[in-house]
């Protein structure tokens, strides 16, 4: 793939180098050196550490390119394994937003989403059940916060994809904007992407920065495998990220993986997943 860069994105990330020594890092970005102590913590979960064999934090955090004392948001934050690593290292002048979905009416019956046009839908998935909306990120701030470790704040945040930004930083706001490895889900869930799209374009500043991981799809396959095989097509992502005004800056190539075929959930013989990471800018 032809990496793509606007003159402006290219003197960014010239000057970043320059700063901090980390290629593709921002202008007053955390060196490698603090990053690996972040990722050293003796205090991070056990579980935290074996998601890092496949996650690489080191990597991820460098390409980013954090600054201490910024405002991001983590879309899809799950679990909070990223949400934790971002307030780490963004440091207790900052704050980061960690956004789930809210939890479904269990007296309500679960129905389909509305399938978007020109898409196939292989499967729907099975609904989730009521969760409590704070979830794990407010459970691992509260837990940083009785460690006195000095991290940003976790926000977590009960939205809908479609607007998964709370209203205090709705109009450029954020400087960082992550979704890490279930854009390809907005597909088998319905949701509307170009919104959720628009809505972070709107939430970041000027140079902000959205960055995307996935586990990449077949040419072709758009995204109509993201409920059997969770894959998504990285040039379908791109458009429909560009199409919201975003421009491509730069690409990660440390989860990538040339011999998954790409054409299971699981790739046979076992190996890890071919995943591309993108990290897009607000012009």
């Amino acid at each position: 793939m032809s990496l793509r860069r606007g003159a402006s994105a290219v003197a960014v990330l010239a000057l970043a180098a320059c700063a901090s020594g980390t290629p593709g890092a921002a202008p007053g970005a955390i060196s490698t050196q603090r990053i690996a102590e972040i990722v050293a913590s003796p205090d991070r979960s056990a579980a935290d550490r074996t998601n890092d064999q496949r996650r690489k934090p080191e990597q991820m955090l460098a390409f980013i390119g954090i600054r201490p004392g910024i405002t991001a948001l983590d879309v899809s934050a799950g679990g909070g394994y990223t949400t934790e690593l971002l307030a780490r290292a963004i440091g207790p002048t900052g704050t980061v937003y960690g956004q789930r979905p809210p939890p479904r009416d269990p007296s309500r019956p679960a129905t389909p989403p509305a399938q978007p046009e020109g898409e196939s839908r292989p499967g729907i998935a099975a609904a989730a059940p009521a969760r409590n909306p704070a979830g794990p990120v407010a459970e691992r701030d509260a837990k940083l916060r009785a460690a006195g470790v000095a991290a940003a704040p976790m926000i977590p945040v009960s939205q809908p994809f479609e607007s998964p930004v709370p209203a205090a930083v709705a109009d450029a706001r954020l400087d960082l904007v992550t979704l890490m490895f279930n854009y390809h889900d907005m597909g088998h869930l319905g949701v509307d992407r170009a919104q959720m799209d628009r809505a972070i374009y709107r939430a970041l500043k000027p140079g902000g920065v959205f960055v995307i991981a996935d586990h990449a799809g077949r040419p072709g396959t758009g995204i109509s495998e993201s409920g059997t095989l969770h894959r998504i097509e990285e040039s379908f992502l791109r458009r429909e990220v560009e199409a919201a005004g975003f421009r491509l800056a730069e690409e990660g190539m440390f989860l990538r993986n040339p011999n998954d075929p790409r054409d299971r959930n699981t790739p046979d013989p076992p190996q890890p997943k071919d995943e591309f990471v993108l990290k897009f800018v607000k012009p």
